[in-house]
């Protein structure tokens, strides 16, 4: 699991769906989720989680996807099984972490120092903790 501090920019409610957009850095992630937790409104800290098996990886990545969330990082390190890849990426000192198929990570031959982005569905995030102003 990975987590990041993020700051509620927005948030958009249609019956029972919530759009949240939070200020991560200056990066804007966003989040879809049937249900908040208590506190949350705009301005207010929180600490979200996402499971290293939802962050995908692309380099050289130039183009249109349909994933909300884009974020740029650099590989902090590699850990290569048989059959998957840990890889533990930097963004703005805060390290995430993704699991993908070793062979993905060879065909794009993946190496420490190199700069991603990493794609995260709005689904796949959570509020894990609203923290204290």
């Amino acid at each position: 699991m990975s987590y990041l501090i993020a700051t509620v920019h927005s948030i958009r409610n249609c019956d029972s769906l919530h759009h949240v957009i939070f200020d991560c850095d200056g990066y804007n992630l966003s989040m879809m989720s049937l249900e908040l937790p208590m506190g949350i409104h705009t301005g207010k800290k929180v600490k979200l989680v996402i499971k290293a098996s939802h962050v995908a990886l692309a380099k050289d990545f130039n183009g249109s996807i349909s994933y909300a969330n884009q974020l740029p990082m650099r590989v902090h390190t590699i850990n290569n099984g048989t059959l998957l890849s840990h890889i533990t990426l930097n963004f703005n000192d805060t390290l995430i972490e993704s699991i993908i198929m070793r062979n993905v990570a060879d065909a794009i031959s993946l190496e420490v120092g190199d700069r991603v982005t990493a794609f995260i569905k709005a689904s796949e995030i959570a509020i894990c903790e609203v923290l204290d102003d």
